[in-house]
């Protein structure tokens, strides 16, 4: 079996080719998805790439949560199928309320790119069942509106609920609210982060590192995850 991963093209959208090639380097096929089509072609998963969709325009993610081929992902994701958004994708997944709370502008209020070293919160999900939990792994940043938010009682059930999917180490880097660089929702199937791990996926050419000699490959682990969970079901 195949598995298709559909990566969605927006206009503004950077790191789609870098995503479709993370899809390829672990083993699954990746789809071109355009942003003004109502077809997700049949896949079987669908990443959100980083970006600038539509100049963040309103709000980063704000324009591209509306449009065309978003009634489909929301759909799918609703039914189960696995989503991960990246960066843009995180704030175009919040934007569409898929995820909770909100992501502004940093509090430093510069654009900042960095290896950022994350601590993996949970494994429950369809993009993070390939760590172990506490793991900690090195992905790159790059954002100017990375800033998560959200009010006291929505963060209290993400930390209860165990929500918190990914958390920034020794670095806040963007001001985000206890640290939360990631988060995925009550079924699993949907999972957004800030740190861009289609930029880790090849020995060589991802961040150095020397946590247990993986040389800048930590990111190929979301996209072989969720290879194993579409294998699965």
């Amino acid at each position: 079996m195949t598995v298709r991963v559909g990566v969605v093209t927006f206009p503004g959208s950077l790191d789609d080719r870098d995503a479709m090639r993370a899809v390829r380097l672990a083993g699954a096929e990746p789809v071109a998805l355009w942003h003004g089509e109502h077809d997700l072609k049949g896949v079987d998963a669908i990443v959100l790439p980083g970006g600038f969709s539509y100049g963040d325009y309103l709000r980063a993610g704000a324009i591209a949560a509306r449009s065309p081929i978003m009634a489909e992902v929301i759909d799918a994701a609703n039914g189960g199928m696995p989503v991960l958004g990246i960066c843009n994708g995180f704030q175009i997944l919040v934007e569409a309320h898929l995820l909770p709370g909100g992501l502004i502008r940093n509090d430093h209020g510069d654009f900042i790119r960095r290896d950022q070293k994350l601590r993996v919160e949970s494994t429950d999900s369809a993009w993070t069942n390939g760590f172990t939990a506490g793991q900690e792994i090195v992905i790159p940043l790059k954002n100017g509106e990375g800033g998560y938010i959200a009010d006291d009682a929505t963060l209290d059930r993400l930390e209860g609920e165990g929500l918190v999917a990914f958390r920034y180490v020794d670095v806040n880097p963007n001001g985000s609210l206890r640290d939360i660089a990631g988060l995925r929702n009550e079924r699993g199937n949907v999972v957004g982060l800030m740190p861009h791990p289609e930029h880790a996926v090849e020995a060589g050419f991802g961040p150095d590192t020397d946590l247990a000699m993986r040389s800048g490959t930590d990111g190929l682990t979301f996209f072989t995850s969720v290879l194993k969970q579409s294998v699965l079901n």
